[in-house]
């Protein structure tokens, strides 16, 4: 199938090109023309499965079949996608504009940490397709900045994050001030009980959609571990990087304390390092995305808050520098790679605390990750009773000497 055969424009088949896609993925394949023949939507969407494309092309193509003459200056917004975080916000909005770009449909975002009155201005000049944080949406409404009347399509994107992140409430308010007559997409990578509740309410006989195992990761991401003590993972990571020969590498840590810690003692190694987590302010985590993009910075350490969200394209590496607490954010993480068929590679440093969430990891998977030998120049360094017992070991004995990352940055 191509995406010729989906009922979509020209000026919408051209941005795709654009973009070098020519096929599209199975959720697009099947979302499209749901969308397009007007049916609410409830889908199973794993990361980096193409979801944002699965409800940005058709609505941009119900939009253009709407009265695409009309001044966007004399209307509210028409569709509303609601997003859990700013950087999904930010991917969406990016995708929206890059598709659309032929259409001369506008879009809009709005999420927190940034100043309003930019956003507040582009509201002014009129869009059609606004993309949200609820927090942001209705701090706008509230001051009479942002109209929703007018919203005839709404899509809620990665619905299980934002129940998780607490937003249940403010969805809710805002369902409230939306008409009644609109269709509902709803896309989530898990289906709990409040989600299943939340689409019982919202949709009107939804189609299902559910092309792959839930909490399935890319298929052609590789998954290995290494087995390693806590005080040993700045070196390995080091030197994996330095002898593997590793290009644009994303690696995760728990904290905010634990990123900066990791990305201070990468960067006394002689590493380009930029860090994204939570206390962080937009504007410094818009630049540390943008100059990873640009392959300007080689090492991205973040916590989950980017775990969904940051699309970069041909990213080879993902490393759990260490493990999440809940295991479906590791499916999640190691999504950043492996993308829109290409090939990617995950890496996860496991010390002997981490080990039961490394079984609840294996749990969720249902099979076991392939454990990597240490390098002999890591494992040299620490006596081989310190060594976590699940660890694969090239030698009997401790041989001290090899040189740490600290060693080496003095």
């Amino acid at each position: 199938m191509a995406f010729t055969s989906l009922g979509l424009s020209e000026a919408l088949l051209r941005a795709i090109t654009e973009q070098g896609y020519g096929t599209p993925t199975p959720i697009q394949a099947r979302a499209i023309p749901a969308v397009l023949e007007g049916r609410d939507l409830l889908a199973a969407a794993q990361t980096g499965t193409g979801k944002t494309a699965a409800f940005t092309l058709p609505l941009l193509q119900r939009l253009l079949a709407d009265s695409p003459s009309r001044d966007p200056r004399r209307r509210p917004p028409r569709a509303l996608v609601l997003v859990p975080t700013r950087e999904l916000a930010a991917q969406v909005g990016d995708s929206v504009r890059a598709y659309g770009r032929h259409t001369g449909l506008r879009a809009a975002t709005v999420y927190g940490g940034v100043g309003l009155n930019p956003q507040v201005a582009a509201l002014r000049r009129g869009v059609d397709i606004l993309i949200a944080t609820p927090g942001r949406l209705l701090d706008l409404v509230g001051q009479g900045q942002a109209d929703l009347s007018g919203i005839g399509f709404l899509v809620l994107d990665e619905a299980d994050r934002m129940l998780d992140m607490g937003f249940i409430h403010d969805l809710k308010r805002i369902l409230a001030l939306l008409p009644r007559a609109r269709q509902n997409l709803l896309f989530s990578a898990t289906f709990p009980d409040d989600i299943r509740t939340l689409a019982a309410g919202l949709l009107n006989r939804p189609l299902s959609i559910d092309v792959a195992p839930r909490n399935a990761p890319a298929q052609r991401v590789s998954q290995t571990v290494y087995h390693v003590p806590q005080q040993g993972k700045p070196d390995l990571l080091a030197h994996l990087m330095s002898e593997g020969g590793w290009g644009q590498t994303l690696v995760f840590t728990r904290t905010k304390r634990g990123a900066n810690k990791l990305a201070e003692r990468l960067e006394q190694g002689g590493f380009q390092v930029a860090v994204i987590h939570g206390n962080k302010s937009q504007t410094a985590r818009t630049q540390a995305l943008a100059a990873f993009k640009a392959d300007r910075v080689r090492i991205l350490v973040a916590t989950d808050i980017a775990a969904r969200g940051l699309d970069i394209q041909q990213l080879p590496h993902v490393v759990n520098y260490e493990l999440p607490h809940v295991p479906e954010d590791y499916v999640h993480r190691i999504g950043r790679t492996g993308r829109a068929g290409a090939d990617g590679a995950a890496v996860s440093l496991v010390c002997r605390e981490e080990t039961p969430q490394l079984r609840d990891i294996e749990r969720l998977l249902g099979r076991r990750l392939a454990a990597q030998p240490l390098p002999e120049v890591i494992e040299s360094l620490f006596p081989a009773d310190t060594l976590p017992d699940a660890a694969p070991s090239r030698r009997k004995n401790a041989r001290p000497g090899a040189p740490s990352l600290a060693r080496r940055t003095r």
